[in-house]
């Protein structure tokens, strides 16, 4: 994909319908139950009607795609782990048998593992995507060339299309990739112009040690690429990873193909604020799941006026946030679709009131 694609790609992301959420809601208000009553469960579907441009919803065939890339960063010693890893995670996905394999089995979605960028031969059993095997250190320089991040972007996009074409009406969001919190945190310093320090976790367990060599490769990595807060592509290349590039690519393709995508946690989180910094218009497709315990999550999120279902200490990656979102959308849809009405019950429909509740 060329960037003048992409351009004309994000130009024709149109607004959220709001005569669909207005129809949404009304629907909501003839149902026999306190007005508003299950809250953030009755928004999303709102949301999700205004994205898709009907009160009619269907979301039976979900998946969730997990992109697979390893980050060159991670010879500064910033992770726990070495990029071996990512490859072993991601046959483990192939084989069905990680933590988000399990719960998509619970919420009835399907796995699909891509590779965006992973060190070495292709894995078996994984989507083969791949930009490169892996970015480059950039400590030492840009992670990837600008015309490699926005491939990643238009790869992002075109997985989203294939999905739909395959009648998915629902996508949840994942990554593998050793080293991309640190990646993620230093796209997120910039494009929120916040201090590294503030923006930098523990990723999967490090150090005091560990996350101090974290923080310094970031700084380092600023100070030697220069990115242009401006522009969102400029950041990705400098700082980011195949799997944000290609996460951000599947958001602005949710909301071009008018398909809901769950965030999962900081890393996508972090994606999906590029897609927004590059088309406004994509924020519609951007659906929260939960907020990770990474610490610049919540700053990510507000940067995205978005709230989380789930509050539960989650951080584990995969995808596992914005799987376990997924029961709950079945939930409200249920109510939604099959819950009597006022009239059917012989209840005088409720009114809204002023006035503070208790």
């Amino acid at each position: 994909m060329t960037e003048t694609e992409l351009a004309a790609l994000c130009a024709a992301i149109t607004p959220p319908d709001e005569a669909a959420r207005a129809a949404a809601h009304a629907h909501w208000a003839s149902l026999a139950k306190p007005l508003g009553g299950l809250g953030a469960l009755e928004t999303v579907l709102e949301d999700a009607a205004a994205l898709t441009g009907s009160a009619k919803l269907e979301f039976s065939h979900r998946a969730v795609l997990v992109l697979c890339a390893d980050n060159g960063v991670v010879a500064q010693g910033v992770s726990q782990t070495d990029s071996s890893v990512t490859r072993a995670v991601a046959e483990n996905l192939a084989a069905r048998r990680t933590s988000v394999c399990r719960m998509a089995q619970t919420a009835r979605c399907e796995v699909v593992p891509v590779d965006m960028g992973i060190a070495g031969e292709p894995v078996a059993g994984v989507l083969d995507c791949r930009i490169a095997p892996g970015t480059a250190d950039f400590t030492l320089g840009p992670a990837m060339s600008r015309a490699q991040a926005v491939e990643a972007v238009g790869r992002g996009i075109r997985l989203v299309q294939e999905q739909k074409k395959a009648g998915v009406g629902l996508l949840a969001t994942g990554e593998m990739g050793i080293g991309n919190t640190t990646t993620s945190s230093a796209v997120a310093a910039v494009l929120l112009g916040q201090p590294v320090e503030r923006m930098t976790g523990r990723g999967a367990g490090l150090s005091d040690a560990g996350l101090t060599r974290k923080v310094d490769a970031i700084h380092r990595g600023i100070v030697r690429n220069q990115p242009d807060p401006a522009d969102p592509l400029d950041v990705m290349a400098k700082l980011g990873g195949f799997d944000i590039a290609g996460l951000c690519g599947i958001f602005l393709g949710g909301a071009l193909e008018r398909v809901p995508v769950l965030a999962d946690g900081f890393i996508s989180g972090v994606a999906a604020l590029c897609a927004v910094r590059l088309c406004p218009a994509a924020e519609k497709a951007v659906f929260a799941s939960h907020c990770s315990t990474e610490p610049a999550a919540k700053l990510v999120l507000d940067a995205l006026n978005k709230k989380a279902l789930i509050t539960a200490g989650l951080h584990l990656g995969e995808g596992t946030g914005a799987v376990a979102a997924i029961p709950l959308w079945d939930m409200a849809l249920a109510v939604y679709d099959d819950c009597y009405s006022f009239a059917e019950g012989g209840i005088d429909a409720y009114t809204p009131q002023g006035g503070a509740g208790c």
